[in-house]
C-alpha cells in the first residue's frame, strides 16, 4: 500500500468529520468580528506542482493522476500556477491548458485559484480574464517586482486596483518576498482590503506579527488572510488566518487537513504536536531544496513528481538522502 494511502487511512475518522464541516466554522478558533466572507477561503490549498515528462513537456496524464489522488483529501481547493507550479517557466498557452485540465477534474464545490500575476498591469489584466474563462474561481496575483525600487505602496495599490476593477473573478493578493524580494506593504494591504473584488491575501513571508496585524486591521472588511507555508500554519491560525496555501500539502495533504481541523476544534496540544512534526519537512521542500525537493518527496508518497524544467536542477544523491532522512526522523517515512 502506498504511504499516502496509509496516511489517509489512519486519518480517515478525522478527515470524514472534516468533510462535513461547514467552511469557516471554528469552535476553537477566535475569529475577529466582521462581515461573513462572500467566498470562504477557510481550509488547506496545495499549490500544485506542474508535472513534466522526461523531455520537460507538461505531462497532463500525470497531472490527472495526481488530481485523482488529491480528490480523496478534503482540501478547500487547489492552487495552480503558483511558484511551486513553476509558473515563470510555462508558456501562456500551457498556463491556460493547465487551468482547464484542473478545472475539468475538480468538483465544483472546491475552489480553483490560478496565478495570473505578470510584471505589467496590462498583461496581468489580460491573463486574469483568460484564467477566468479557463475556469478559475479566483485569481492569485503576485506582486510585480522586476522594478522593485519603483514598487511603492502607491504604485502597488494602483496596480491591484486596476487589475481588480477589470477582473471578472475575485482577486487574492500574493506576497512572496523570498522570490520577489518585495513585501506587499501593510498600508497597501489595508487599503486594498477595502476593494469589493479583493477578498484576501496569501502571505508567504512568515512574519506572524504582520499577519496578525493584517487580520486585525482588515477585520471589518470582506478579506481573509492565508498562510503561505505549512511551517507557520498553526501560528497563523492562532492570530486569525483563515487557511493555508502550503507546498507541503502536495506531499502530506491529509496531515495538513488534520492540523487545520485540530485548530478549528480547539485541540491545541494535538495541533502543536502535529505542527512540530511538519516544520522540518516543510523547510526541506521549500527553503532548503525547493521544487526539486518537493517533487522528489511527492514520489515517495505515491504521487508523480518527475523532473523540473531547466534551469532548475535535480537533487544530488546526497541531497536526496538528506531529504529522506528529514521525513523519516519526523515519522513520515
Amino acid at each position: 500500500m502506498a504511504l499516502s494511502t496509509r496516511l489517509v487511512s489512519s486519518l480517515r475518522p478525522t478527515l470524514a468529520a472534516l468533510r462535513w464541516t461547514v467552511p469557516g466554522q471554528c469552535r476553537g478558533l477566535s475569529s475577529p468580528q466582521g462581515p461573513e466572507p462572500s467566498l470562504d477561503l477557510g481550509g488547506i490549498f496545495p499549490p500544485l506542482a506542474t508535472p513534466f515528462s522526461p523531455t520537460q513537456e507538461v505531462d497532463y496524464a500525470q497531472l490527472d493522476r495526481n488530481l485523482s489522488r488529491y480528490a480523496n483529501i478534503p482540501f478547500r481547493g487547489l492552487v495552480v500556477l503558483g511558484s511551486n507550479g513553476e509558473y515563470p517557466y510555462l508558456t501562456p498557452q500551457e498556463r491556460l491548458e493547465v487551468v482547464s485540465c484542473v478545472r475539468r477534474a475538480l468538483p465544483r464545490d472546491r475552489l480553483l485559484l490560478a496565478g495570473s500575476g505578470c510584471e505589467s498591469t496590462q498583461a496581468t489584466i489580460k491573463l486574469t480574464v483568460s484564467m477566468a474563462e479557463a475556469g478559475a474561481d479566483v485569481a492569485l496575483v503576485v506582486t510585480p517586482c522586476y522594478y522593485r525600487g519603483a514598487m511603492t505602496s502607491a504604485a502597488l495599490v494602483h496596480h491591484y486596483t486596476e487589475v481588480s476593477d477589470a477582473s471578472p473573478i475575485p482577486v487574492v493578493l500574493y506576497s512572496v518576498p523570498a522570490n520577489t524580494g518585495l513585501d506587499l506593504p501593510m498600508e497597501a494591504v489595508i487599503t486594498l482590503a477595502q476593494h469589493s473584488n479583493i477578498i484576501g491575501i496569501k502571505d508567504s513571508g512568515g512574519d506572524i506579527t504582520r499577519m496578525g496585524m493584517m487580520v486585525h486591521k482588515t477585520r471589518q472588511e470582506d478579506f481573509q488572510v492565508l498562510a503561505g507555508s505549512a511551517g507557520f500554519l498553526l501560528a497563523s491560525y492562532a492570530v486569525g488566518a483563515s487557511g493555508g496555501v502550503c507546498a507541503l500539502a502536495n506531499v502530506l495533504g491529509a496531515p495538513l487537513c488534520q492540523l487545520d481541523h485540530l485548530c478549528r476544534e480547539g485541540q491545541w496540544q494535538e495541533a502543536r504536536d502535529l505542527q512540530h512534526r511538519l516544520i522540518e519537512p516543510n523547510t526541506a521542500v521549500t527553503r532548503r531544496f525547493g521544487i526539486p525537493g518537493l517533487k522528489k518527496a511527492m514520489e515517495w508518497f505515491g504521487y508523480y513528481g518527475g523532473p523540473c524544467r531547466a534551469p532548475l536542477a535535480p537533487l544530488s544523491p546526497a541531497q536526496v538522502e538528506e531529504l529522506r532522512s528529514t521525513f523519516s526522523t519526523n515519522g513520515w517515512l
